[in-house]
This record gives C-alpha cells, structure tokens and sequence, in this order.
C-alpha cells in the first residue's frame, strides 16, 4: 500500500505497507480488535492495548480476532509498562504471548524496555518505544529500540514531567537521534505530517483525532463531546503527583486541580476517588463525560464529526498532498 506521494514514504511506511506515515496511537480500553482492524485496513499502523485485556486468553483472543479483520495488513500491541517493576508483574510473559502470536511490531511505554528485548529481538519484532521527552529518546535509542515515538506536551494523555511543546521536539530530535523517530502532540491534520516530515520524522502519532471514529467502540454521547469540544477545552492536572495527564475539562479536572492547589504534597491515595480508570470507563459506556480522567488533546480542535476510520484518513492524505502541492508551488 505505497503511498500516493512518494514525498509521504518514510521509513515506517515501507517497514510496514502503509498508506501514510500515521501511527494510531493505542487508547486505553478503545483500542480494540474492531478499531486496529480497521485502521491496519485504511492504510495506518494501530496498536492493540494489552492492559485493556488483562487476562493471557482475552489478548491472545483479540489479537487473532484483529488478525481476521485487517487481513493481510500490518497491526501491533501497545505494552505500557508501571514506571517501576512491581511484585507479581507479569509483562514478560506478555511479550512472549505476543512473540507467539507472531506479531510484527510492539508500541512500548511506562519504563525502559531493555529487559525484554531478547525476547522482541529474538522473534524478529519491530520495537517502537514512546516517551515524553527528547532525553528519554536518546536513553531508549542507545539500548537498541529501532524507533522512537516523542509526545509533546499538545498530546492527550500523560505527556510527562517537562512539557516540551512538539515542534521544540522535532528541532531537537533531529540533531539528537539517528534512528527513526516519530512525533506526538497536537496531531490532526495532514498538513501536520508533511511538516513533521520536513523536520525530519518518519511519521506522526494521531490518539485524540481517531477518537470519534465510528469503529470506536464508545457511546455516541461521548463522541458528541468530543466533536463539540474544541483546543482550549483540556486540562493538565495530577502533576502534583508527578504523573501530568491532559484529559478533557468536565467536573473531575476541576475538583483535582483544586485539591492539588490546595495541598501540592497531596498524594496518589487522595486522588484514587476521583481519578481512578474505572470512573472514565464509564463515560465510554454512557455517554456521560462529567466525570473521569478522559484522556484527550489539544488536537480536539480539528474532530469535526463521528465518521469511519477510513474516512478520516483519507482527509488527512487529502490534507498532506494539499500542502506538499503548497510547497512545490513556492519553489
């Protein structure tokens, strides 16, 4: 699936077939076999979430049930790991699952990931490890990952303790890394990835842009949010905690940020009530998007509408050849 343009093609394009140089982020508890299906088909790389299936049988049931609906298209699975090993952890033999399932490619996260690239290595599987800083980067591309994904502080999620805004990162990465390297933060529009690849990127992760797609598998009232939701309309909140997570603004950001004002040495355990996953899973279920930690970026400004998977991509490759025929035009 070459893309159209050869000014498109990157290094993640030709390691895995792809249309366009476009990572679908993995979406904890959204990123399943119905959605990475679907977006292995348009012609991107999406990840399967194996902590949104806990139990060795689950995962190794949705991975053979995405295998059925992409064909014969490349898909992977995001591993995010605890920021430190704890006690009864079983990410290893998730790996293995993963290497016997044949999978191609594997999204790492949380913590360096040296450990287990034997068993990655040994089964022939790409690693791209995605972390919040440039400095993290040099660290994952020095123990031998073959890329790296960098989010900036635009992304939804956990964009990390420094807050470096994604076009700093681009400037930087350049210089810094000599393996591929992609971007995330902000992501949404084609014309985005043709500057990203001008800067030097192999390609760009897209989370929050994929959020309303129709193969989502999340209750229409929380997609309606979305797409009325604009730039402005996130917050960045348990940095007290040293885990700064960017999530749409409802009345959950607004009671933790005025508990971590009010007591900045608050501590995780105060903060569980109101920010435990299992309250924004909720919303995915009901459509009710008051409450929660609903993770989402400033990227929100560009969801115009609930529509296929395949259709957002194709804007975007309308989008990017739009402004590679911009460019052409200047010279």
């Amino acid at each position: 699936m070459t893309p159209t343009d050869p000014a498109l093609q990157t290094p993640l394009t030709r390691a895995f077939d792809l249309r366009l140089p476009v990572v679908a982020g993995g979406l904890m508890w959204l990123s399943e076999a119905g959605y990475v299906g679907a977006g292995a088909r348009a012609g991107v790389l999406s990840f399967i979430t194996a902590a949104s299936f806990p139990e060795p049988d689950a995962l190794r049931a949705e991975i053979r049930r995405c295998r059925d609906l992409a064909g014969k298209r490349v898909f992977g699975v995001n591993v995010s790991m605890l920021p430190k090993l704890v006690p009864g952890e079983k990410t290893a033999d998730v790996f293995r699952l993963i290497a016997d399932e044949g999978i191609r490619v594997v999204e790492t996260s949380g913590r360096n990931p040296e450990e287990y690239l034997p068993i990655l290595k040994d089964a022939g599987i790409t690693v791209i490890h995605k972390v919040p800083s440039l400095r993290f980067a040099e660290k994952a591309q020095s123990i031998g990952v073959d890329m790296v994904t960098i989010v900036g502080a635009e992304c939804g999620g956990h964009p990390g303790m420094d807050l470096v805004g994604t076009m700093v990162n681009v400037g930087l990465a350049e210089r810094r890394l000599h393996i591929p390297f992609l971007l995330g933060g902000g992501f949404g529009a084609g014309s985005q990835i043709v500057a990203a690849l001008a800067g030097g990127a192999a390609g760009v992760v897209m989370g929050t842009r994929f959020l309303a797609a129709q193969e989502i598998a999340a209750h229409d009232g929380y997609k309606a949010a979305l797409v009325a939701a604009g730039e402005r309309d996130t917050a960045l909140t348990m940095g007290s905690v040293r885990n700064t997570i960017r999530t749409l603004k409802n009345e959950t950001t607004a009671i933790v940020a005025a508990l971590e004002a009010e007591n900045p040495d608050i501590g995780i355990e105060a903060l569980m009530p109101h920010v435990a996953g299992a309250i924004g899973r909720r919303a995915y279920e009901t459509g009710d998007t008051s409450q929660g930690m609903l993770s989402a970026g400033q990227a929100l400004g560009l969801l115009e509408r609930s529509e296929p998977l395949a259709d957002i991509v194709r804007q975007l490759e309308a989008e990017a050849l739009r402004a590679l025929s911009r460019l052409r035009s200047m010279a």
